[in-house]
């Protein structure tokens, strides 16, 4: 109900949120110097923050058709490499380049879609032939094409690992950290050709109970019968996943936002302050950041509650119980495997240290073979976007992949 109610009051408010967008343009296309008035620029201000006020299920576009490799700039076309209903294994296709080592990106599924994660791709793409497991939008697969929990997550990344074969290089970001992690100790254990050269693991929770945060409190406070009672929803009609129980992204976004009210309130106000000045490079900025932030997708419930069951509030993986369709999974397997990990010193959503617990799961991998990078000052989104992931984080990772890069490296020679 709760879900038809948010999809009710999204449609009454259209009209409205419509009408604040023609009004802002009316205003701006008024003759010179009517509409550089300061009443008029409050109000267009307003109406222009009134019309993006709305979340959206609508799926962002990539936007990188052109990247600077080698001081030259090169074209890029996104391709789908392979699909599945529940995502796309997206190549960013740079056919002027040619023997970079070839990375696969897992992002999250919790409520955003993966073009979050543009930043990290754009900056990538400089050095690496990128691939990206691009999540769809839970209320558009129809329920008969099953559930999606844990185990169906581990299983596109290892079917994303064969399909790309041996020397790919992996990068989860964030909540894959654990799903990822065991997919490649899964490949280990099996002598898999497909186990990656490296596995770097950036703000994900591999052991919540370390330096635990405001999501790790919010997990150990209440029930796994509660979170599914008062947070999975059923996809309502017309949608295609009509009757799928999901964790709707609106709900996620809130939760998101709930974690720094002020600093969302001041974005806001800073955007109208920009606007009202005509600043439009700042307010562009702004408004990129939250239309973006804006476009939620829903999460299979099967993978949200398990999700928070197996990593948030039992740590399976941390304490030797995290299971793959019944098979014991030990990240001790991991031997070859270079593994980095990266953590921002201000993360609110995975505190440091977290992730870094993945190099005492790991025991097989020589010391020679690990690394951890503390950002400073950086929060979460600051770990895969923004100055500190560009100039602290990625030349971290660039080096780290380059110094354990196979027959890439060896057929660019």
């Amino acid at each position: 109900m709760l879900y038809q109610a948010y999809e009710l009051q999204r449609r009454a408010s259209t009209p409205l949120r419509r009408a604040s967008g023609l009004t802002a343009r009316a205003l701006g296309a008024l003759p010179a110097p009517v509409p550089g008035r300061p009443p008029l620029r409050r109000v267009r201000a307003a109406c222009e923050i009134l019309a993006h006020a709305a979340p959206t299920h609508t799926r962002p576009a990539w936007g990188i058709d052109e990247v600077v490799v080698g001081g030259r700039p090169v074209e890029v076309h996104p391709r789908a490499a392979l699909r599945t209903p529940f995502a796309t294994l997206r190549h960013f296709d740079r056919p002027a380049v040619t023997g970079q080592p070839r990375v696969l990106l897992v992002g999250p599924m919790s409520g955003h879609f993966t073009t979050l994660l543009r930043p990290t791709v754009r900056t990538l793409l400089a050095d690496h032939d990128v691939y990206a497991l691009d999540w769809e939008n839970a209320r558009d697969v129809p329920v008969g094409h099953g559930p999606f929990g844990l185990d169906e997550y581990v299983d596109h990344v290892l079917q994303a690992l064969r399909h790309l074969g041996p020397d790919t290089h992996v990068v989860a970001v964030c909540q894959p950290a654990v799903p990822v992690l065991a997919a490649v100790a899964l490949l280990a254990a099996d002598g898999d050709p497909a186990t990656p050269p490296t596995l770097t693991l950036m703000a994900g929770p591999v052991d919540t109970r370390v330096n635990p945060g405001p999501v790790n409190d919010l997990a150990a406070r209440r029930s796994l019968a509660s979170f599914e009672r008062w947070a999975v929803q059923t996809v309502p009609a017309p949608a295609p996943g009509a009757g799928r129980r999901v964790y709707p992204g609106v709900t996620q976004l809130s939760a998101f936002m709930s974690l720094d009210p002020r600093r969302h309130l001041k974005a806001h106000l800073g955007l109208y302050r920009a606007l009202v000045d005509g600043d439009t490079e700042a307010a562009a900025r702004t408004r990129s950041f939250y239309d973006e932030y804006g476009a939620v997708m829903d999460v299979p419930a099967e993978f949200y509650l398990e999700t928070l069951e197996r990593v948030f509030m039992d740590q399976h993986l941390a304490t030797g119980r995290y299971t793959h369709r019944g098979r014991p999974v030990d990240p001790a397997a991991i031997t070859r495997t270079a593994l980095l990990t990266v953590e921002g010193g201000k993360d609110e959503m995975c505190p440091p240290g977290q992730t870094a617990a993945a190099h005492d799961l790991c025991t097989g991998i020589p010391a020679g073979r690990k690394r951890h990078h503390l950002q400073p000052g950086v929060g979460h989104y600051g770990v895969f976007s923004g100055s500190g992931w560009t100039t602290g984080i990625y030349p971290v990772l660039r080096s780290f992949v380059a110094s354990h890069a196979r027959t890439e490296v060896a057929a660019a020679r």
